[in-house]
């Protein structure tokens, strides 16, 4: 299975390139495939392309998505009694 993040466009380099903000954690890009981003702009981000813009309503509907399956996962994973 393939997944594809939205990712926040935090600034624009040379040669069809942005740095964007996956959670936190910042990642250069390319936008070789997609035409006129700008700073701010949501992408989807898969294996360091952007391959399509995204409105940030969806985006922030998206990533909501991913951090409540990603408390459930967690809150599967303790055991009765595992205070860890």
């Amino acid at each position: 299975m393939c997944l594809a993040i939205p990712a926040c466009v935090e600034k624009l380099v040379a040669d069809d390139s942005a740095i964007v903000n996956l959670d936190g954690v910042r990642k250069e890009i390319s936008l070789a495939l997609v035409e006129d981003v700008a700073l701010g702009d949501y992408v989807i981000v898969h294996v360091g392309y952007a391959l399509q813009k995204l409105d940030q309503a969806e985006a922030e509907r998206t990533l909501t998505l991913f951090a409540e399956m990603s408390a459930m996962n967690d809150s599967q994973d303790m055991l009765p009694g595992d205070d860890s």
